[in-house]
């Protein structure tokens, strides 16, 4: 989702297509281009814009609640509105003030997010709410103009190993500073 929100082109090595059917169809309708390859998964994005899919949290093989926050921020630049539902955990849209904070344009009426894309997020500091939050701060910071700084980092400490590195190979300006 990073590459889809950020464009380029990324190599996901040792990625099977075959167990992420759903999240990565979703990722199609956006206009991502996913291409399977003997050594994983290819995604790239020109720089057309991203096309807004609404979208269903379900259990497995449905659209996987885990990336539910990932896929708003995403959603943020896209060129319409989408919608997401959230059918699995109550309470699962914690990260929404955090992306306003950052210029999105997002409305909740209970189990459904409302998210109208726009043009730029701008750099803001912001405050990681839970592991999944964490990151789609993260995806939305690469996204924005100027910079952005994420607190509470240790959310994402406990599901993304060296997740500032990974990212920096793949032409990302990020650090980790300590407070």
């Amino acid at each position: 989702m990073a590459v889809a929100m950020t464009g380029g082109e990324v190599t996901l090595e040792g990625a099977r297509g075959d167990l992420l059917e759903s999240a990565l169809d979703v990722l199609r309708q956006t206009g991502t281009e996913i291409t399977e390859t003997n050594m994983g998964l290819k995604v790239r994005r020109n720089g057309a814009g991203i096309s807004p899919v609404d979208i269903s949290t379900e259990p497995f093989p449905g659209f996987p609640t885990d990336l539910q926050a990932q896929f708003m921020a995403l959603m943020t630049r896209s060129k319409g509105v989408s919608k997401i539902t959230e059918n699995i955990f109550e309470n699962r849209f914690m990260h929404v003030q955090e992306l306003a904070r950052l210029g999105a344009k997002i409305t909740l009426d209970g189990q459904v997010a409302s998210i109208e894309g726009v043009e730029t997020l701008r750099g803001a500091q912001v405050m990681a709410t839970d592991l999944r939050a964490s990151v789609s701060l993260v995806i939305a910071g690469l996204a924005a103009e100027g910079e952005t700084t994420v607190s509470r980092v240790y959310h994402l400490d406990r599901g993304f190993e060296r997740l500032e590195d990974k990212l920096s190979r793949c032409g990302a300006v990020i650090e980790r500073i300590s407070a």
